[in-house]
């Protein structure tokens, strides 16, 4: 669905954001992508619509080049950006005026949302706080039933039960014919929902796996009573939290947080015990 070869971003007189980015991205995945501030994470998401020009390499969304924006990418694809601004009209008017773009564009789910959301789409939009507006955004988002939705911190501005009803929310809209990306720096937000993950670290794609090969390979939690192996990543917060190699040991749940900060921290002990068969003893 989307190709990425060697792609090279900067804006004018700045520095490179993006450098040889490769990325292949495919229907059935719900993608993390993580990334400090500034490394290029909502830049990348422009660069995968084609609201951004590659300065070099390419970057094709259904065979054709994003930067095209042909009638099937546009009419297929909706990204949610972090910054944005709903015109003053009614919900239910603005579903009706901006859903005729997308074929596939369902105004019942759309309502359903809203009711989930605690909305009513009779309200009007600039009365709603910025947390409801982004809710409408991507209730809208999801309704139009695209094959690529992009989304960039889509849970800035949520309140807490509106980030567990985001979460069942897209959960239940992911297909094996939807591929979903999802921008943020608030990786703990994307507990439990992502299946696949991708992190930029200085202007590169530093890791990039599914989600069941790091349980398969990494275990992670407080530290075993008499351990003696050695730890790939520890914090010392809440009792202290470590990544080990799993090797023999019960296969634990992915802590997101710990492994974003592993991996900007070491990244290339926790490639190489990934890229280690599981019958080879792990350096």
């Amino acid at each position: 669905m989307i190709r990425i070869k060697n792609l090279k971003f900067n804006y004018p007189k700045s520095r490179t954001i993006l450098e040889q980015i490769n990325l292949e991205l495919v229907p059935g995945n719900i993608y993390g992508l993580f990334g400090r501030n500034g490394e290029g994470k909502s830049t990348l998401l422009k660069l995968m619509c084609g609201l951004l020009f590659p300065k070099a390499g390419t970057c094709h969304i259904f065979d054709q080049p994003s930067a095209a924006r042909t009638v099937k990418g546009l009419q297929d694809s909706f990204i949610v950006p972090e910054d944005f601004e709903l015109p003053p009209l009614q919900i239910a008017t603005y579903a009706k005026v901006n859903g005729a773009f997308y074929p596939k564009f369902s105004l019942e789910q759309f309502h359903h949302l809203i009711r989930e959301f605690h909305l009513d789409t009779r309200n009007f939009i600039p009365t709603l706080s910025f947390g409801q507006q982004k809710k409408v955004l991507i209730a809208f988002a999801i309704a139009t039933n695209t094959q690529l939705l992009l989304m960039d911190e889509p849970t800035n501005g949520l309140d807490i039960p509106s980030k567990s009803q985001f979460r069942k929310i897209i959960a239940e809209a992911v297909d094996d014919g939807k591929c979903i990306v999802i921008a943020t720096h608030q990786v703990r937000d994307l507990h439990s929902l992502i299946n696949h993950v991708v992190i930029l670290d200085h202007a590169q794609v530093s890791f990039n796996v599914p989600l069941s090969e790091v349980s398969n390979k990494l275990w992670f939690g407080k530290p075993p009573q008499g351990i003696s192996e050695p730890t790939l990543y520890s914090e010392s917060s809440f009792g202290g939290k470590v990544v080990l190699a799993r090797r023999e040991k019960n296969e634990t749940e992915v802590d997101l947080e710990l492994l974003f900060n592993a991996v900007l921290s070491r990244p290339e002990e926790i490639i190489h015990i990934l890229k280690t068969a599981d019958h080879e003893p792990a350096v």
